[in-house]
């Protein structure tokens, strides 16, 4: 038998707030999000810590991600970082998840981070943890600005593909390793390993998990990061892009799919 892993997502697994919506009002102050963009994005939280995310709405994301971002300078989002890094660096990273993801290290397991936020988001929060894995969703970059691509959407099925891959690169016995996350879209990922559990679930997976027999965890303890990382250099640049980018492109496909399904007014 291979080494085993475990794969932990990141929001609302790990820590307790969205690490994708940070930048939303720097964003808009700055001009890079209109206040419609805004006033989506709020309206599409609280709808999808409701729901969750099927994966048309994934598709939706990917696709606003990379349009939202297109043309925007290097330079500009670069200043939009520097001014607003305490108010991005700041989250919360739940106390039962630390000593969880301590406890499968002690047991000579490797930790990786899973997540739809980009890689220079996702890295620096899981290099306080002492993890140095990670599967995060990258953009591309051309003469300074976005290029409106999405290099790599870790979202849905594409989880399941990186995390097989990265496995048959390490010598992981899936089988034999751990999972867990607290959304629908994730089913493919927790079907992938040999122990899934269901962390804060929303309502989908909550019912999954009912069906199949798998734990269910309720972290509530969050212990702020902000003092630990408070030293640590500024984020890159693409990490805002990305950050705002997933966060206004949920709102986007949230408040269209529910417009859409509101009665006409007589």
């Amino acid at each position: 038998m291979g080494r085993s892993a475990a794969f932990f997502d990141l929001d609302k697994t790990v820590i307790a707030k969205s690490s994708a919506l940070a930048f939303g009002r720097p964003f808009y102050r700055d001009g890079l999000i209109s206040r419609r963009d805004v006033v989506k994005a709020a309206y599409a939280q609280l709808m999808f810590r409701l729901g969750g995310a099927d994966d048309q709405t994934l598709a939706r994301l990917r696709d606003y991600l990379a349009e939202l971002c297109k043309g925007w300078q290097v330079d500009q989002v670069s200043q939009i970082v520097t001014e607003t890094l305490h108010e991005l660096i700041n989250p919360y990273v739940y106390a039962e998840a630390a000593g969880l993801i301590a406890e499968h290290q002690a047991a000579g397991r490797d930790v990786v981070l899973v997540s739809a936020s980009g890689e220079e988001i996702v890295r620096p929060i899981g290099e306080e943890l002492g993890i140095t894995e990670v599967i995060a969703t990258r953009m591309r970059i051309e003469n300074g600005r976005y290029t409106g691509e999405v290099e790599f959407y870790a979202a849905g099925p594409s989880k399941v593909q990186a995390v097989r891959k990265l496995a048959a690169e390490r010598g992981y016995d899936l089988a034999d390793s751990y999972a867990y996350s607290d959304s629908i879209s994730d089913v493919p990922l927790l079907e992938s390993v040999g122990h899934p559990t269901a962390v804060n679930p929303d309502r989908g997976l909550r019912k999954v998990a009912a069906e199949r027999g798998w734990p269910t965890l309720e972290f509530r303890h969050p212990i702020p990061l902000g003092r630990r990382l408070r030293d640590r250099p500024a984020v890159p640049v693409a990490a805002a892009a990305i950050g705002v980018g997933v966060g206004v492109a949920i709102g986007i496909a949230w408040y269209g799919k529910h417009r859409r399904a509101r009665p006409a007014p007589a």
